[in-house]
C-alpha cells in the first residue's frame, strides 16, 4: 500500500510497512510520536520535484479542482504498478482510478496516516528542512491566490459592484448638498426655491446670479426657459428675503460648485457603469436595464453567485426582511424585491404587477446563466425575452379590459359599494324609501278595540234590562184595571209607575251621555293615528245616533262663531280705513 502526500516542492510516495496499525485509528497518532517509530510504519519510496513556480503553481491549481497534473500521472505510471494509493481527497482518486486505473483508498485511517506524515515529514524525507519548507509554502500561497484573484471568472464583476455602491453614495451626498443650498440661498431669496424645482438647475441659477438685486441685468437663457426667467426676475423685484454679505455668498458659490462637480462626475461614472453591464452582463441589461442588473448582481456578491440562484430567489432578492416578516406573521409574501424598478414591471397595471414580475424573474435567471456560463457575448437572448414578455403584458392587460367590458371570455366587473349610482351625477337611481309611521300603530290599534268592545256589550245588557223591566211593568197594569179600587190607592200606583220611568229616563240619559263622551275621545285618537278601522265606525254609528248630532251641532257653533268674529274683524278694519281717510282730508 502506497501513500500519495502533496508538499510544497513537490509529490512523495511513502511504503506502509506495518499495515496491521492501520486498523486501530485511535492510537496510530502514538506511532508518529517520534521520529523512530514514524520509520516503522512508514518509508519514502520515491519523490517528485517541481522546476520551478509556475510548475507547482498550475499543479496545486488542479489538485483544487481535484485533477492530477501530467508530472503527478507520469510519477504514479512509474512507481504504482499494482499497488493500491492512499489519498487525501476522494475526487482526486475517482480521477486517478478512472484515468490511470490504480486502486485508490481514501478513509479515517489514511486520514490519520496524512496528519502523523505533516507531522514528520522534515524527518521522513531527507534534504527537506524547515527552514526551507516555510517560504516554499508561503511562495505559493501567494502565488496561488495571485493567480486565483487575476483569473477567476466571478471576480470580473467586482467594478460593477463598487461602481453601483458609489453611485448610491453620490446619490445621497447630491441630495444632502442640494437641499443645504436651497436652505442656505433661501434665507436671501426663499422664491427661488418654489420657481427652480431642479437641484443642479437651482445651483447653476445661484452661482450665475449671487445677489437677487443682480437677477434684473442678467440672462439666464442657458440654464432656464424663458417664463421661468421672467418669473425669477420678477420675484427678485419683490423678495422678501434678508440681505446677504459677500462673504456669506462666495461660500454658498463655493458648494454650488461642490455640487456641480459631483453631478458631472455621478454623470460619467454611470456612462462607465452601462459600458461595463453591457460588456459582463449584455442579456441582463437588454431584460432589466443597467441599474437593476447592477443591484442584483452586488446584492448576490458576484455574477456566478446569481446565477445559482432560481427565478423565485431572483424575484424577491432585496426583499428579504419583508419575507421572513410575513413567514412569521402567516401573512401574504412579497412579490417583488429589486426588480421592481425594472421598466417591464413600472409600466404593468397595480393588478398584474405580481404576475410580470414572477415571468421576469423566470427569464431573468436564464438571462444572468447566459451571462456567466455562456460563450456568447450578443444580447439577442435578452431582446427576444422581452419581446415574450412584453407581449405577454399586452395579453394580460387584454384579459383586465375584457373582463372591465363584460366579453364572452371575462365575466363582467360588479360595482359592489356604488352600484345605485349613476356615472355622471352623484344621485341614486332608485328613489330613497321613505319611513313609514303607519306601520308602528299595529299593536295599538288592537289595544284600543278591547275598551270599544267592552263598551258594545254594556250597552247590549242594558237593552235586554230595559225590555225586561217593561215587559213586567205592562201585565201589573192589566191586572189593576180589572178589579174596582179604591181611588187612593190607583193614583199612588201611578205616581209609583211614573217614579220609576222617570229614574228608568234618567239613567239611559246618564248612559247616553257617557257613551258620547267615550265616542269624542275615541274619534279624537283616531284622527292623531290616522288609521280608523271600519269596525269601529259601524259600531259607534249603531250604538249612539245621538253623539253625532251633538257633534254636528258642535261644528255649526263653531262655524257661526267664526263667521261672527270675521265680520266683526271686518268692521274695525272698515272702521280704521275710514279714520284714516278722514285725517288725510
Amino acid at each position: 500500500m502506497l501513500v500519495l502526500f502533496e508538499t510544497p516542492a513537490g509529490f512523495a510516495l511513502f511504503k506502509v510497512l506495518d499495515e496491521g496499525k492501520l486498523d486501530k485509528v485511535e492510537d496510530l497518532w502514538k506511532e508518529f510520536a517520534t521520529s523512530e517509530s514514524a520509520r516503522k510504519i512508514v518509508k519514502l519510496k520515491a519523490f517528485n520535484k517541481f522546476e520551478n513556480t509556475s510548475d507547482a503553481l498550475s499543479a496545486a491549481t488542479l489538485l483544487i479542482d481535484s485533477k492530477p497534473s501530467k508530472g503527478l500521472r507520469k510519477f504514479l505510471r512509474t512507481h504504482c504498478d499494482g499497488e493500491t494509493l492512499a489519498v487525501a481527497d476522494s475526487k482526486l482518486g475517482n480521477a486517478i482510478k478512472e484515468k490511470l486505473k490504480i486502486d485508490c483508498l481514501h478513509n479515517n485511517a489514511v486520514m490519520e496516516l496524512m496528519r502523523g506524515l505533516r507531522n514528520q515529514l522534515t524527518e521522513l524525507i531527507s534534504g527537506l528542512a524547515v527552514q526551507d519548507l516555510a517560504p516554499m509554502s508561503l511562495g505559493l500561497s501567494h502565488s496561488l491566490s495571485r493567480y486565483k484573484l487575476k483569473f477567476s471568472p466571478d471576480k470580473v464583476d467586482t467594478m460593477i459592484i463598487q461602481a453601483i455602491g458609489l453611485l448610491d453614495d453620490l446619490d445621497k451626498e447630491l441630495n444632502t448638498y442640494a437641499m443645504r443650498v436651497r436652505e442656505w440661498y433661501g434665507w436671501h431669496f426663499p422664491e427661488l426655491a418654489k420657481i427652480v424645482q431642479d437641484n443642479i438647475q437651482y445651483a447653476k441659477v445661484v452661482k450665475l446670479m449671487g445677489n437677487r438685486t443682480n437677477a434684473v441685468n442678467l440672462d439666464f437663457s442657458e440654464v432656464l426657459s424663458e417664463e421661468t426667467e421672467a418669473e425669477l426676475k420678477e420675484a427678485a423685484v419683490i423678495s422678501m428675503g434678508t440681505e446677504v454679505s459677500d462673504l456669506d455668498l462666495a461660500n454658498i458659490k463655493e458648494l454650488c460648485d461642490q455640487v456641480l462637480a459631483l453631478s458631472e462626475y455621478r454623470a460619467q461614472l454611470y456612462d462607465y457603469l452601462k459600458s461595463r453591464m453591457n460588456t459582463i452582463a449584455p442579456n441582463l441589461t437588454a431584460l432589466v436595464g443597467e441599474l437593476v442588473g447592477a443591484r442584483l448582481i452586488a446584492h448576490g456578491g458576484s455574477l456566478l453567485n446569481l446565477a445559482k440562484q432560481p427565478g423565485s430567489t431572483v424575484q424577491i432578492l432585496g426583499a428579504e426582511k419583508a419575507l421572513f416578516r410575513a413567514l412569521k406573521t402567516k401573512h401574504a409574501t412579497p412579490k417583488y424585491g429589486l426588480i421592481f424598478h425594472a421598466s417591464l414591471i413600472g409600466q404593468a397595471a397595480p393588478k398584474i404587477k405580481g404576475k410580470i414580475s414572477r415571468s421576469l424573474a423566470a427569464k431573468t435567471a436564464l438571462a444572468i446563466r447566459y451571462d456567466a456560463l455562456g460563450d456568447g457575448q450578443d444580447n439577442t437572448m435578452g431582446l427576444e425575452n422581452r419581446a415574450k414578455l412584453e407581449a405577454r403584458l399586452r395579453v394580460l392587460e387584454g384579459r383586465e379590459l375584457g373582463r372591465s367590458a363584460g366579453s364572452t371570455k371575462g365575466k363582467p366587473k360588479i360595482e359592489f359599494y356604488d352600484k345605485d349610482r349613476k356615472k355622471g351625477a352623484g344621485a341614486l337611481i332608485t328613489p330613497a324609501k321613505t319611513y313609514n309611521p303607519s306601520a308602528d300603530l299595529v299593536f295599538g290599534q288592537t289595544t284600543d278595540l278591547a275598551p270599544s268592545k267592552q263598551a258594545a256589550e254594556q250597552e247590549a245588557t242594558l237593552r235586554k234590562k230595559r225590555k225586561h223591566e217593561e215587559a213586567e211593568l205592562e201585565p201589573t197594569g192589566e191586572a189593576s184595571e180589572d178589579p174596582p179600587k179604591e181611588e187612593g190607592e190607583g193614583e199612588g200606583e201611578k205616581r209609583k209607575k211614573k217614579k220609576k220611568k222617570v229614574q228608568l229616563g234618567s239613567t239611559d240619559d246618564q248612559i247616553s251621555i257617557s257613551e258620547a263622551e267615550e265616542q269624542t275621545k275615541k274619534k279624537k285618537k283616531k284622527k292623531k293615528d290616522k288609521a280608523p278601522s271600519a269596525e269601529l265606525v259601524n259600531q259607534d254609528n249603531i250604538a249612539a245616533p245621538e253623539s253625532e248630532e251633538e257633534l254636528s251641532k258642535k261644528k255649526k257653533k263653531k262655524k257661526k262663531q267664526a263667521e261672527e268674529e270675521q265680520a266683526a274683524g271686518d268692521t274695525s278694519n272698515r272702521k280704521k280705513d275710514k279714520k284714516k281717510k278722514d285725517k288725510g282730508l
